[in-house]
């Protein structure tokens, strides 16, 4: 995920800073797009939503529990809220990032 993360950075930089002109952002935008399209990529890109998810849900408990006396009501509501929304194995809604078709 890091090196993703890294690589997009690297992407969006370039674009940014290149002086290679619009033939070339045109071109990073169609192998950007393509990769988009690729149902693998896309896969890997919705497991790693999903842990993430997962993750901040574990990290939401652990907050409320070890630190819910110290923190407003409405807080700890909201962080006990959060962490059984998604639990492994859960597929979450379309509308949380799912993957979506390519346009």
């Amino acid at each position: 995920m890091h090196k993703l993360m890294f690589v997009a950075g690297v992407a969006v930089g370039y674009v940014l800073g290149t002086r290679a002109g619009r033939e070339r952002y045109e071109q990073m935008r169609e192998q950007a797009h393509r990769l988009g399209a690729n149902p693998a990529f896309r896969n890997t890109m919705d497991t790693a939503t999903q842990t993430g998810r997962q993750a901040a849900s574990r990290a939401a408990g652990a907050v409320a529990t070890k630190a819910g006396d110290r923190l407003p009501g409405p807080v700890v509501e909201k962080l006990r809220s959060v962490e059984g929304r998604y639990r492994e194995g859960d597929t979450p809604p379309e509308s949380y990032g799912g993957a979506q078709a390519a346009s």
